[in-house]
């Protein structure tokens, strides 16, 4: 026989204002001990679907609403309680309909309380004077009801009802065209964080009114798959810089509301990209962007795309020669611009190396004239060169009774026949 658990109020009594004892919800023979049921059939949950009516009397399009919830039943102790599923935008007050209590059946049985016999599919069931039709359970309910012996209905339908249909078309008409997925993208923002890969692009805008091939650099961010792009603007273009050509946000791949955006296997050299109706054609990369692929999609083609003309070698300047004004330094500077600059010294050099110092960094030579006049033969000359400006002069030295002056030589082939260490 069924294991039957009385337990009303204390000491098995009844309650105050009831006439026959309370019996408990009983579990099948065979399953479970002798414990009673509050112990035995303990977190053990009958659940139902059901809905109500509900008059509508002030609305003009409806005379009713009918509200789906959802009946729990606990087997430990018979108490019931009763939710509705909450909706967007329902205008009415919605969830908990009855806290877990043990519900009294409808007069003239209203002694009583429900217990597991009163419940079936496809029947009405009287709750506070309020009518609930459960249409189906859940497989747990269905198992349970059977093992008792109860025979189940077949499930009911929910009929129509005029205020979810308005309700369903109202969702429908406000769904967004691009409805964003959530998901995790701290991973990706933690691993890929400062992470970019840049690409040279090209653009042929031949069709406007400049008619000209349109430079740009590509920035793809690892961290959240956006784009930005940047215009290589030439100096004397015509054009006016601007900061950004492409802001930094996701790159629809048909230049269209989609949800189909471009990413780092799209980007490869060579491919053509539809930047919101510009068709634009990846040039090269640089070296990071080599490894990343190489690392990732184990590539190794990355052939820079040719398209344009390599540029004319750059005539050499031809320097003028020396007019014999000044220095030489002073006339070529005269060359490099109108109007002529000093020239500039190493002025380190300069302070390190001076020459008007206490240790004077100079090189001095003795040198003789190569000649076959016996006269200049035996003349000696003094070459200093000076290690602060590179410069060089050249002094004869002194002959008593040679009956010449002395001079500076200049321009003549001196042969070094000896170094300072010997003077």
């Amino acid at each position: 026989m069924l294991a039957v658990s009385q337990k009303p109020g204390i000491g098995g009594k009844p309650l105050a204002g009831q006439k026959n004892k309370p019996k408990y919800s009983v579990y099948p023979r065979g399953e479970g001990s002798g414990q009673p049921s509050w112990i035995a059939l303990d977190k053990q949950v009958l659940c139902f679907e059901a809905y109500f009516r509900e008059a509508v009397p002030a609305a003009h399009y409806e005379t009713h609403r009918i509200r789906k919830c959802k009946i729990y039943f606990f087997l430990e102790d018979d108490t019931i309680k009763v939710e509705e599923p909450k909706c967007k935008n329902s205008g009415i007050p919605q969830g908990r309909l009855i806290h877990r209590q043990r519900i009294p059946l409808p007069p003239p049985k209203d002694d009583e309380f429900y217990s597991v016999f009163h419940f079936n599919i496809n029947q009405d069931m009287v709750f506070y004077s309020r009518i609930f039709t459960v249409t189906s359970c859940d497989l747990f309910t269905r198992n349970f009801l059977t093992k008792l012996g109860v025979r189940l209905n077949e499930p009911a339908a929910v009929p129509d009802d005029l205020n979810s249909k308005l309700q369903e078309q109202q969702a429908q008409s406000t769904n967004p065209l691009r409805p964003h997925k959530r998901c995790n993208m701290m991973k990706q923002f933690l691993e890929n964080d400062g992470k970019i890969l840049r690409f040279n692009c090209f653009w042929d805008d031949t069709d406007s009114t400049f008619r000209d091939p349109r430079e740009f650099v590509l920035h793809y961010y690892l961290a959240d798959d956006t784009i930005e792009i940047f215009e290589v603007i030439p100096p004397n273009s015509g054009r006016d810089s601007v900061p950004k050509f492409l802001r930094r946000c996701k790159l629809p791949k048909t230049g269209a509301v989609s949800e189909k955006f471009y990413k780092d296997p799209d980007l490869l050299v060579g491919a053509e990209l539809n930047v919101w109706g510009r068709r634009m054609i990846i040039t090269d990369c640089d070296e990071f962007t080599k490894q990343h692929y190489r690392s990732k999609y184990s590539m190794e083609d990355f052939t820079p795309v040719q398209y344009k003309d390599p540029p004319a070698p750059k005539p050499s300047k031809l320097v003028p020669p020396y007019n014999g004004f000044g220095s030489e330094e002073d006339s070529l500077s005269s060359c490099q611009g109108l109007v002529p600059k000093r020239p500039q010294k190493d002025f380190h050099k300069f302070m390190v190396k001076d020459r008007c110092g206490l240790n004077s960094n100079t090189l001095t030579f003795r040198a003789k004239m190569m000649t076959t006049d016996p006269v200049d033969k035996e003349r000696v000359f003094i070459i200093s060169f000076y290690l602060s400006d590179d410069s060089m002069s050249v002094f004869e030295q002194p002959q008593r009774n040679s009956g010449r002056n002395l001079w500076m030589l200049a321009a003549t082939e001196i042969h070094f026949w000896t170094s300072d260490a010997n003077l």
